[in-house]
């Protein structure tokens, strides 16, 4: 079954809801690694989120778009322009379709990816939210013939997955980046968020 422009707003709402809940998580990830503040910039940027869709834009893309700019525009950090730039690639693939088929979701999780790593520059094995997001697009392509629920669910499982292999990697990108070795044994906040909003996606969808 398709995803109409509502059903990807109450997507956006529920993933906003996640990274609420998860928000104390992703503050002491980016404790351990960073500067402690990728929990908080990206609740701030998911609850303006909420706010922006309270009109519901005409078109799902529409909608990808307004994310997009919510979060350029209210995030600090690393977060807001790699998660703006994911949602804008994703927004352009879109255009002004009425509708999400699962074909289409997995044309936006590759964009999105695109969009991340040509504004990160970063790559697989880098410990960053690519390596949730990378993978979870390969799987996404797997399961294209189930629609899209099972899209966006092998999606969540593979960037768990992916999260979980960051914490035997040694950062090369990001304020990580400067422990080397000693950040060795922590997951990357960036794709523990990025799963967690996959996985809200996920449910949404079914």
């Amino acid at each position: 079954m398709a995803c109409t422009t509502e059903s990807v707003a109450d997507a956006l709402r529920a993933a906003a809801s996640v990274v609420a809940e998860h928000r104390t998580e992703l503050i002491e990830l980016d404790r351990a690694i960073g500067d402690a503040d990728h929990g908080e910039n990206l609740n701030r940027g998911f609850t303006a989120i909420v706010t922006a869709i309270e009109t519901v834009p005409e078109t799902p893309g529409a909608v990808l778009k307004t994310a997009a700019t919510t979060l350029i525009s209210k995030v600090g950090g690393a977060a807001g322009p790699l998660y703006g730039t994911a949602f804008l690639r994703a927004a352009a693939k879109l255009g002004d379709r009425s509708e999400v088929d699962a074909e289409a979701v997995v044309e936006l999780l590759a964009a999105a990816l695109e969009g991340v790593q040509a504004r990160g520059k970063a790559e697989a094995g880098d410990a960053t939210m690519v390596d949730a997001l990378l993978p979870a697009v390969e799987a996404a392509r797997g399961a294209v013939a189930d629609g899209v629920a099972a899209v966006l669910t092998a999606a969540a499982d593979a960037a768990d997955r992916g999260t979980e292999s960051t914490v035997d990697m040694v950062p090369r990108k990001g304020r990580a980046s400067y422990l080397g070795e000693r950040a060795v044994g922590h997951v990357d906040p960036g794709a523990r968020s990025t799963a967690l909003v996959l996985r809200a996606l996920a449910e949404a969808a079914k």
